[in-house]
């Protein structure tokens, strides 16, 4: 069953397809291939607010907290 959280919230190696992203930050991820409709795979989550790195088309990419937070995923 299918269920959404924040992109923070996803553990290691959990992976979920983007179903929202909040409206300013769009454009600025929009360049790590992140939008809405893509899957992605969380790779590594540094504990105490560090950052999430996740697996988007093979790219490697490293988000903010901050900016995890802003961000829905469908989690298969």
């Amino acid at each position: 069953m299918a269920m959404e959280r924040k992109l923070s919230e996803m553990d290691y190696d959990e992976e979920g397809t983007v179903t929202e992203i909040e409206e300013y930050l769009r454009r600025r991820v929009a360049g790590m291939g992140i939008r809405v409709g893509k899957k992605l795979r969380v790779v590594t989550k540094q504990p105490i607010k560090g950052p999430v790195d996740v697996i988007v088309d093979g790219a490697e990419t490293s988000l903010g907290l901050d900016m995890a937070e802003k961000i829905t995923v469908e989690v298969a």
